[in-house]
């Protein structure tokens, strides 16, 4: 069974920064994708963020150039680090992992305010 632990959201003013952490542990070989999503009240999740094995990055438009995603393969951890902060990225953020399957986390809160 495959499980995966966020942690680092949190209440931070505009332009403020907050970095995300997911941890993955269980029965994992081999990790391809890592990545960000987001579901704000409302919406769809959507895509933030994603890392491949080697380290390829894509981001969505709306972080481009303020979020930054890093992974540790060691650790099967990925990390995302958020800065210039907007409160349109209040959201729940979900880690998920390509392996065999996908698996998602349970999801982190971030709220900006204004």
């Amino acid at each position: 069974q495959v499980q995966l632990v966020e942690s680092g959201g949190g209440l931070v003013q505009a332009g403020g920064s907050l970095r995300l952490s997911c941890a993955a542990s269980g029965s994992i070989f081999s990790i391809n994708v890592m990545g960000w999503y987001r579901q704000a009240p409302g919406k769809q999740r959507e895509l933030v963020a994603a890392i491949t094995s080697g380290g390829g990055t894509s981001y969505a438009d709306s972080v481009k150039g303020r979020f930054t995603i890093s992974r540790d393969n060691a650790k099967n951890s990925v990390y995302l680090q958020m800065n210039s902060l907007k409160p349109e990225d209040t959201a729940v953020y979900f880690c998920t992992i390509i392996a065999r399957a996908q698996y998602w986390g349970q999801g982190t809160q971030v709220t900006v305010s204004s």
